[in-house]
């Protein structure tokens, strides 16, 4: 009895996962996207009706100073930018690349919108080679289809900087106001100017 006893708890030992290997399993059950699309109350919004997003969070990205705010980002150099993390069994990043420049106009150099100036411009920033490979080949069909030079840049990601509290989820926490910028904006109108029937499908949602 003894003996069957402890042959039991040698195999379970040998097939339970190292820590190490449990976080590695998890870490590839999650996926990590970051997006700059101008305003990132919209970017936010945008992203969170995508099935297979689990959570967005706006942010400040790309500048020459630790810890920006939103007084000092555009100043510092930082784009406002969206962390995304999403299902990659659900979503793939080469889907949602393709959502993404479909919510911005990526031919745009000088920001989005009705907000100007660098912080606005657009941007995939890159977690990995594979990334930074999936993100070219989704600037070069925007391309294609658009029949115009896409700008939208891509880069290493750096540090991602979590914005203020009220600034998460404001479509939520704001309705009212959040509405009332997005239209007099004219984000979507602008979108489905230039995409036409492949402007993502949630604007306007």
């Amino acid at each position: 009895m003894l003996r069957s006893l402890l042959s039991s708890a040698i195999l379970a030992l040998a097939l339970t996962p190292a820590p190490g290997l449990v976080r590695q399993a998890l870490a590839q059950e999650t996926g990590v996207a970051i997006f700059a699309g101008g305003c990132f109350w919209c970017v936010e919004k945008d992203f969170d009706a995508v099935k297979g997003v689990s959570a967005t969070e706006s942010g400040y990205i790309g500048g020459k100073a630790d810890n920006p705010t939103y007084e000092t980002h555009t100043a510092n150099g930082d784009r406002e930018a969206v962390r995304i993390t999403y299902d990659p069994a659900v979503v793939s990043y080469a889907e949602l690349l393709r959502t993404f420049f479909r919510t911005v106009d990526p031919t745009d150099g000088g920001g989005q919108f009705c907000d100007r100036g660098h912080s606005y411009t657009t941007a995939v920033y890159t977690l990995n080679a594979d990334q930074a490979a999936a993100a070219e080949a989704a600037r070069a069909e925007a391309r294609s289809v658009l029949g115009k030079d896409v700008v939208t840049a891509i880069e290493p990601a750096a540090t991602f900087w979590p914005a203020e509290d009220y600034h998460q989820d404001f479509y939520q926490k704001s309705p009212v106001r959040y509405t009332y910028y997005r239209r007099a904006c004219g984000r979507d109108s602008a979108v489905k100017a230039l995409w036409g029937d492949q402007a993502f499908s949630g604007l306007d949602k």
